[in-house]
């Protein structure tokens, strides 16, 4: 995928692999990661990146400017996000304040409180439903900014011009 220029055949594959994704969690019984990257990743992203060629070219122009600029970029954000994982917990550690204040509580009063046996599903759908419902009106939101942009500088087509 990062040596195609056809854009079209790019966004197909990463759908076709989000999709694969979805039916590799479904097999491993993670159904609700399933229902989330199938809803997500082959369905909203791919609608999105189509509506995105819609509004410009379908193939990748090769750039030679800027390249330097883009890299040193990458390279500082990259720095910064992996010096701060210095101050991230052990993985997995169990004195960490997730796993000490919230874990606990989910895995014991889920199943009472929600009804639902799987705790990820309780969890999304119950005790982090409003965060569920931001994350999504965020990627609606970023999604609609997108087109807004790409279709600003748009002129009508020929058909919709009035006549002066």
């Amino acid at each position: 995928m990062v040596r195609l220029r056809n854009l079209f055949a790019v966004v197909m594959l990463f759908g076709i692999y989000s999709l694969l994704s979805a039916a590799l969690f479904v097999a491993l019984d993670a159904v609700d990661v399933a229902f989330t990257e199938a809803a997500v990743g082959a369905g909203i992203s791919t609608i999105l990146m189509l509506a995105t060629l819609a509004l410009t070219n379908a193939r990748e122009r090769s750039v030679t400017r800027r390249r330097a600029l883009a890299l040193a970029i990458c390279t500082v954000t990259g720095l910064v996000l992996v010096s701060a994982m210095v101050d991230l917990p052990v993985f997995g550690a169990l004195e960490a304040p997730a796993h000490a204040h919230v874990v606990p509580r989910y895995l014991l009063d889920s199943y009472r409180e929600i009804g639902v046996p799987n705790v990820v599903t309780s969890v999304l759908a119950s005790y982090r439903g409003y965060d569920t419902l931001g994350e999504v009106t965020v990627i609606f939101t970023a999604g609609l900014g997108v087109l807004c942009v790409l279709g600003a500088g748009r002129e009508p087509p020929a058909d919709d011009r009035e006549d002066g």
